[in-house]
């Protein structure tokens, strides 16, 4: 294991290579198991996974590295990441795992790692299993007698469902609503689908028959245009696409026109403000959120905070300073009175009860501000270096001193992938454009 393990979220990389080769993953096992071994109890971990082929290897090494360490392991079978923090609270586990690469294509996966209060590891706690996974577990492994057990959970679809639909408010429905909901061939692609029609929409499912090689192919939150078409072609009131492992959404209002978490988290905020729900006197989000939500947050007496990318810096940020409102552009919304983590489908459910509640179209009450001309681009690189060359922070500098006042500019690594991800932001588009382009240009020329 030559590079760092962890990365933005828990453990991804291309299935059957290092890291995720069933040798690292037995590894991880040993030492997550390690880790989290405290007490004299007998431990409990739970783990999930999405529909990817390869999350069969990654499961039973897993299962094997934890049970070396005298856990007992449930199997909880295919569900969306937030189901496995709500379950490992839940269950009074030690442990929760999800397999998954959330967006990613069925090529690649990942493993996302939860303690016993359901949130996600701390970058310490992190850092500690990787150390332990480079330096062994010390001849730590349990004597015959006191090894683990395995089971499978066959009750752990219904569990989430019930929960899902508890969130929702008494004595509304969703008779009316016709909904369009693309569950990406992954994690969600029976609870989504339960829940909806069990609270009363008529439901038209597409990306709901996973085959272990076609999650997020041309389908879920990053491809939305299918679901964009579905909802146009059925006059649905509105669609929503989850990713591969359901802990993001992205919508679309009844004319097939796409809205992403900022706005979601504009209307959430605006509603739960009214009604004197929310906490901390704002919301928090990551430095990729439109300076439009900042604007439009200000205007109501809100603020916007902003943290590093990736939901468990939004959600630390929320604990520590007691938000209940938090989340990214890219659809993971965090509504803290009812989830430890982004959850796609309870963010749709939250949208939805809005709009019976205000009597309201979707393209009416979900365009709450007017964004900013926002770029993205992705620059692949091979030399982790590239960021830090002379000509290439001068040239950053630079264009921050253009937008400034006007504008926002980031450049980053992706936590996820070898990609700078660059974003620029401002009130004029064609300055953004250019920004945009010489950056990525520089970058391009001197990522080899």
């Amino acid at each position: 294991m030559a590079h760092k393990l962890f990365g933005t979220d828990g453990v991804r990389g291309r299935a059957n290579t290092e890291p995720m080769t069933a040798e690292t993953v037995l590894q991880v096992g040993l030492a997550a198991g390690r880790y989290f071994t405290r007490g004299r109890h007998r431990h409990n971990v739970v783990i999930g996974k999405d529909t990817r082929l390869s999350g069969y290897m990654i499961e039973q090494a897993l299962s094997a590295g934890f049970i070396a360490m005298g856990m007992n392991v449930n199997l909880l079978g295919p569900l969306p990441t937030p189901a496995v923090a709500m379950l490992t609270r839940s269950l009074r586990a030690d442990l929760g795992v999800m397999i998954s690469a959330s967006h990613n294509l069925y090529q690649d996966n990942g493993i996302k790692l939860f303690g016993p209060d359901g949130y996600k590891l701390s970058d310490e706690s992190e850092a500690a299993i990787e150390a332990l996974v480079k330096t062994g577990i010390g001849g730590k492994a349990v004597i015959p007698e006191k090894l683990g057990r395995l089971w499978r959970m066959f009750d752990a679809q219904g569990r989430y469902i019930e929960f899902a639909k508890n969130t929702f408010p008494r004595g509304m429905t969703l008779d009316g609503f016709k909904v369009v909901i693309d569950c990406g061939h992954g994690a969600a692609y029976r609870v989504a689908t339960s829940v909806l029609r069990e609270l009363g929409a008529t439901v038209t499912a597409i990306g709901v028959t996973p085959d272990g090689t076609n999650i997020n192919l041309g389908c879920g939150s990053t491809v939305p245009e299918h679901m964009c078409e579905t909802v146009r072609a059925v006059n649905a009131d509105i669609g929503f696409a989850l990713d591969g492992d359901a802990d993001r959404v992205v919508i679309a209002d009844e004319k097939g026109q796409l809205l992403d978490g900022d706005q979601i988290m504009a209307l959430v905020a605006g509603q739960m403000h009214g009604r004197g729900q929310l906490r901390g006197g704002g919301l928090v989000a990551t430095q990729m959120s439109n300076l439009g939500l900042e604007r439009y947050l200000n205007s109501i007496d809100l603020h916007l905070v902003r943290t590093r990318v990736g939901d468990r810096y939004v959600m630390e940020h929320m604990r520590k300073h007691d938000y209940n409102l938090g989340g990214e552009q890219s659809g993971h919304i965090i509504l803290a009175d009812h989830t430890t983590t982004g959850d796609g489908l309870i963010a749709a459910l939250t949208v939805l009860s809005l709009l019976g509640e205000l009597e309201k179209t979707a393209s009416e009450a979900c365009r709450v501000f007017t964004p900013f001309p926002q770029v993205l681009r992705n620059v692949a690189y091979k030399s982790r270096d590239v960021l830090d060359r002379d000509e290439i922070r001068s040239l950053i500098a630079a264009a921050e001193r253009r937008l400034a006042g006007s504008g926002r500019l980031l450049v980053r690594r992706s936590g996820t992938e070898k990609k700078i991800r660059i974003m620029a932001e401002g009130e004029d588009e064609g300055l953004v454009h250019d920004v945009i382009n010489e950056i990525a240009g520089a970058i391009e020329q001197h990522a080899g």
